[in-house]
């Protein structure tokens, strides 16, 4: 297939240009004829953006993405034209080159939802199972509106469990990185002055000038068997069990499990709502929210739910037989399904979810913060002192 560049005129004369995909010059025409164009100049069309490669996209261009185009058909503008305005103003380049192949897909007679499906680096399932339900009801503008507010919410709780979970691994790294540097360049030069001092050194100064050497003698021997076990549990959890077991254990961590565990009930709400509220089938929408949860053992607990669902069960009465999902949720789930506000159930124990997240957060940071420090004190200090201990004594002994 070939690419051409064409210029038209429309039924009110207005010129119309645009690319399309086609084995000859003559069915480009064949195609603008049969959308009762006519045909001004065909040319062949340059393959820059065809070989362009997808890439992820940041949540927060696909949140002005979907903003904007919900805008625009909301306003009445076509949604060919509105995709061609976005792929000229779009400032990221990955996906304007994305918004301008979908907008050539369409134009050659392709659905919306099939031409986003064709980007899964970019558009994820549930964005795709969402347009595709938007555009069988009439409701696109809707549905990308309610994209771009769950994918705002998406992205407002990935940010503050960055922030939780940042500053923590800064202190940590930062008292590793001063423990190491004071193992492997200030112990070595104390070592020497002792050496001069003769006699029997201090234990606590024994075992630090031993852990010195051993750190030293053997720095490289530690580094790749670092990269190497970092290595095998990268590809172990890239296994079905692998990813299971570590999900399963996250969910277990002391203090930081709980709030990966409201995290991921926060996430399965909010997707399940959105897509019951766009008119997304509850087997689908099941299998997208499972499917997106972040968390292996809520997906397996989800994926389960939708058999037990498809052979007639409540989704409330199945969830509560596994553990992972606490009583109010399965209740607040019932609710919802006998009085027909399932959607409305869901926003609420999403909502619900976000502010134990916002708590969880804040507890988070307070409670490591001194925790940390109270470690930086305690081995630096231990270090510190272990590295005096003989100069006292002499200091003692000389004083004698």
């Amino acid at each position: 297939m070939n690419t051409y560049k064409y210029t038209a005129k429309d039924k009110n004369s207005h010129t119309v240009i645009g690319i399309l995909e086609g084995s000859s010059e003559t069915e480009v025409a064949d195609i603008l004829h049969q959308k009762e164009l006519v045909v001004v100049s065909i040319k062949p069309a340059k393959k820059k953006i065809l070989k362009t490669q997808d890439k992820k996209i940041k949540l927060d261009d696909l949140v002005i993405f979907s903003r904007q185009l919900a805008t625009m058909i909301d306003s009445g503008v076509p949604l060919v034209q509105s995709l061609g305005i976005l792929g000229e103003q779009v400032d990221n380049q990955n996906l304007r080159d994305v918004v301008i192949r979908v907008r050539q897909d369409i134009e050659a007679g392709m659905s919306f939802y099939d031409a986003l499906a064709k980007h899964p680096k970019v558009f994820s399932e549930l964005f795709i199972n969402m347009t595709k339900a938007g555009e069988a009801s009439g409701t696109l503008n809707e549905v990308l509106d309610r994209l771009a507010t769950y994918l705002e919410k998406t992205a407002a709780l990935t940010r503050k469990i960055r922030s939780a979970l940042v500053y923590p691994a800064i202190l940590i790294s930062m008292a590793i990185l001063i423990t190491a540097g004071l193992l492997l360049k200030v112990v070595p030069i104390f070592k020497e002055i002792f050496s001069s001092f003769g006699g029997k050194l201090p234990l606590p100064t024994r075992i630090l000038i031993e852990t010195s050497n051993l750190l030293s003698r053997y720095f490289l021997i530690f580094a790749v068997l670092l990269v190497v076990l970092g290595f095998l549990f990268k590809r172990y959890i890239s296994t079905e069990k692998g990813r299971y077991n570590f999900d399963a254990q996250k969910l277990k961590t002391p203090v930081i499990g709980k709030l990966f565990h409201k995290v991921a009930l926060a996430n399965f709400s909010r997707t399940f709502s959105t897509l019951v509220r766009s008119g997304v089938t509850i087997l689908n929408a099941l299998d997208i929210v499972g499917k997106t949860s972040g968390n292996k053992v809520i997906e397996d607990a989800v994926l389960e739910c939708r058999k037990g669902v498809r052979d007639g069960e409540l989704i409330s009465r199945y969830l509560s037989k596994t553990k992972v999902f606490p009583p109010m949720v399965c209740r607040m789930i019932g609710i919802g399904e006998q009085t027909g506000q399932l959607e409305k159930m869901l926003s609420k124990i999403a909502d619900f979810y976000d502010e134990q997240v916002d708590a969880a957060v804040t507890g988070l940071t307070s409670m490591i913060e001194p925790i940390v420090i109270a470690f930086l004190g305690i081995v630096i200090g231990g270090i510190v002192i272990s590295l005096f201990l003989p100069i006292f004594k002499i200091t003692e002994l000389i004083a004698k």
